[in-house]
């Protein structure tokens, strides 16, 4: 291992669903990681349980908007690459309070970048070649796809139609601007809907799992024919770690699961595996809890992620199918209802 190799990684956002993810995978293949996460609803310390004690894992608990406390963190930990995960997620909520996803994704990125260029300036020639700022975005920058229109590619206009999506288009556009205006090192992925383990239970698996084990209705938004493509969290980690490792600064790369899915698709599948794995009591399917409701406002019909430049360029493709990912997601929210009754349940 190369001195670059030994410095930690700063990792924004950590103790959320991706980011955990992430930062788990680090320590467990020895990377030392600094963690800063405000630890707002959806970021839990729970998820990190593993790695409580484990030296390699450093926690903060502060906002990115915070300028001296990102300076101080830059110049005491020299970390080798800022991995941008923090960021208001949920579209739902967006359409709520876009105030709060203004100020985290956009100002909160700008804030970060500022203080990532700033010690950058500052680093000695070597330090300053290996230096990367990996911002991690979503395909629903891109906007909203027909039925008969090709997937998105990295050069795919961005026309973000919520305000979920037009924050973390703003904060792509920031951060390409500190690579053509500065120089900075940066890098870009946009990714498809992520599923996988300590996914907080608003989003639609883990929503549709919880609200089954309850015997709760089941909501599908509209006609539940949206499609979307599919990429378990631990395909997605292993893609930011070729970016990381292999991607040409100023690049965008988009990370896809190969996987496209209706939403209604995703809840019948759902509903089957548990029909196997944990039958009702009264033995109703369980697809007979699938309740229709009023659809979200500005609903995105269609997305669908070209990812053929990071398999030619990087060599990376998903390893997980659909089937393979969401038996194992299931299995794991059946076996750790205590951490998903605990979220859940936190004050938001």
């Amino acid at each position: 291992m190369d001195a670059a190799q030994t410095r930690p990684l700063l990792v924004t956002g950590g103790a959320g669903f991706i980011g955990s993810n992430f930062v788990l995978g680090c320590v467990q293949a020895g990377q030392a990681v600094v963690n800063l996460d405000l630890l707002t609803y959806a970021g839990n310390l729970e998820n990190l349980a593993a790695i409580a004690s484990n030296p390699l894992h450093q926690f903060v608990q502060g906002d990115i908007k915070n300028r001296a406390l990102l300076d101080r963190l830059l110049k005491q930990f020299q970390p080798r690459a800022i991995i941008h995960f923090a960021a208001e997620s949920h579209v739902d909520r967006s359409i709520l309070e876009p105030a709060d996803f203004i100020q985290t994704n956009i100002v909160g990125t700008s804030q970060l970048l500022e203080a990532a260029r700033t010690h950058w300036d500052g680093l000695g020639a070597e330090a300053r070649a290996s230096f990367r700022f990996l911002h991690i975005s979503t395909d629903e920058v891109y906007g909203s796809l027909s039925e008969m229109d090709p997937a998105f590619h990295e050069d795919s206009p961005h026309q973000p139609n919520s305000p979920y999506s037009a924050s973390k288009a703003a904060g792509d556009h920031l951060v390409r601007a500190y690579h053509h205006t500065y120089g900075l090192p940066v890098l870009t992925t946009h990714c498809s809907n992520n599923y996988g383990p300590y996914q907080f239970p608003e989003k639609l698996i883990p929503l549709v799992i919880q609200h089954a084990l309850q015997d709760r209705p089941l909501p599908v938004y509209g006609d539940g024919l949206q499609v979307r493509d599919w990429l378990h969290v631990n395909d997605h980690c292993s893609a930011l770690h070729a970016v990381l490792q292999r991607g040409r600064t100023g690049q965008t790369y988009n990370i896809g699961g190969n996987s496209p899915r209706t939403n209604l698709d995703v809840v019948h599948s759902i509903c089957g595996l548990l029909d196997t794995l944990h039958p009702r009591t009264n033995g109703a399917p369980h697809r007979s809890l699938i309740t229709f409701v009023t659809d979200r406002p500005g609903h995105d019909l269609r997305y669908a992620i070209d990812a053929r430049k990071i398999a030619s360029d990087l060599g990376w493709t998903p390893k997980k199918t659909f089937e393979s990912g969401l038996l194992q997601t299931v299995q794991w929210y059946l076996a750790n209802q205590p951490w998903a009754r605990s979220v859940t349940n936190r004050p938001r």
